[in-house]
């Protein structure tokens, strides 16, 4: 019978594959097989430490590991102190019996739907090493699909783990804010980040989830899918859609459909139009993110990514009291959507607008990068904007990945992946 050493040794040897070239920033193999060889005298002894204990899992470069610089992606983090202790979401993992096997490259400080970045390297899609692999959680994408690790801990911020999940073809959730604690990851932006797991199923993500979260791991019960109330908020969403992400999308409708769920539109636009206005002198994300850099944006501009330092430096021009009014309005927001949402199980929209594009088409080219960055982010950023729980779901298909994206209310977190369970099964037919 296969040990999990076996299984460790294994991933290890996939990690030095071509493939995953500039997909980990750290590898951990000692503590990890230190891990697995405990894992594997318990199941000797007939112990177990739950649903995730000997499971190999792979985590973000911006999570707390005693004793080591917390570099978040970024080569001016390389000089910052150790951290005094492991995040929490960390040491849950290894009370959990994970075998932490290394951290995974992102965008620097998280702030790119791309996940380019120019100081560890771009790591290449799982399906096609020439195309981005999506962001910010960009390694733990294809660290997932590859199987360099079972599960794949990213973070969230406007779609940082849903996007690679997309583009590589895998499951990426999303929990509603501070479900998981966010103590020891590094933040871009406080007040929409959220952490949560990539993996190949949605039982794998929900059971990550719950040991996470602090709570039981408990099996995970597949919703039906007859009478199933889904909403598809149809207009500015669906806008420059790509064809094959169009056409997929339909296509895990009308499965969805097969199956008994009842489809129809959902007006969304008039709530995006006002978190538009809400935030038009700035993204959150910039202004947050403007401040927890600012001790060191001027003094160590040269050493950003420029295209991450511009983003940031826009929330510099964003006052306090415009700040307090955004979010004293998107908190109201927040409440018109969840009212909105509160006659549907959930929404369902394409993950992302577009497959993922070529790397050498975003590398050098910053208006592209732009534009195309923007497009990325813009269906998965809702879910945070208006603090929802996601995720998404692969679409089966022959051509590049595509994700079905499923939204529920805050706090609903469990009887989304019930759902999408459900869904899972039926797009796998």
């Amino acid at each position: 019978m296969s040990t999990v050493r076996d299984d460790l040794e294994r991933r290890l040897a996939l990690i030095e594959e071509p493939a995953s070239r500039h997909v980990f920033t750290k590898l951990y193999p000692e503590a990890a097989r230190a891990a697995a060889d405990a894992a594997d005298a318990r199941r000797e002894a007939g112990l177990s430490l739950g649903a995730l204990d000997g499971t190999i899992v792979s985590i973000k470069d911006l999570f707390d590991v005693q004793g080591e610089a917390t570099t978040a992606g970024s080569s001016l983090r390389r000089k910052a102190d150790a951290a005094l202790r492991d995040a929490p979401v960390v040491a849950r993992l290894r009370r959990a019996g994970a075998v932490i096997v290394g951290k995974t490259n992102m965008s620097e400080f998280a702030f790119s739907g791309l996940g380019l970045n120019p100081h560890w390297g771009h790591p290449g899609n799982a399906a096609d090493p020439s195309l981005v692999p999506g962001g910010s959680s960009s390694g733990a994408g294809v660290s997932a699909a590859l199987g360099t690790s079972d599960i794949a801990i990213g973070t969230d911020t406007g779609g940082s783990v849903r996007i690679p999940a997309a583009l590589n073809g895998v499951v990426g959730f999303k929990p509603t804010a501070r479900r998981v604690p966010l103590a020891g990851a590094f933040p871009l932006s406080p007040s929409l980040d959220s952490i949560g797991p990539l993996a190949r199923s949605v039982e794998a993500c929900a059971a990550a989830d719950a040991v996470m979260a602090g709570e039981d791991v408990r099996p995970l019960a597949a919703a039906p899918l007859r009478d199933l109330r889904i909403g598809v908020p149809r207009g500015l969403l669906f806008t420059e859609t790509d064809p094959a992400v169009a056409q997929a999308f339909e296509a895990a409708l009308s499965s969805l459909s097969a199956a008994g769920a009842r489809i129809g539109d959902t007006p969304f636009d008039d709530l995006l139009g006002r978190m538009a206005e809400a935030t038009a002198a700035g993204p959150i994300a910039a202004v947050e993110a403007a401040e927890i850099h600012a001790d060191w944006l001027d003094a160590e501009e040269a050493a950003f990514d420029p295209r991450v330092h511009a983003r940031i430096s826009r929330g510099r021009t964003v006052t306090a009291a415009a700040y307090i009014r955004m979010m004293r309005t998107r908190a109201a927001l927040i409440e018109a959507g969840d009212e909105r949402l509160a006659p549907l199980d959930v929404l369902a929209l394409p993950a992302t607008a577009i497959p993922a594009p070529a790397i050498a088409a975003v590398e050098r080219d910053d208006a592209a990068f732009a534009r195309l960055n923007l497009l990325m982010l813009r269906n998965t950023m809702v879910g945070n904007l208006f603090d929802l729980t996601g995720i998404s779901l692969p679409i089966p298909g022959r051509g590049k990945p595509v994700g079905l994206m499923l939204l529920a209310r805050h706090g609903q977190d469990r009887r989304l992946l019930e759902i999408a369970a459900g869904v899972e099964a039926a797009l796998r037919g």
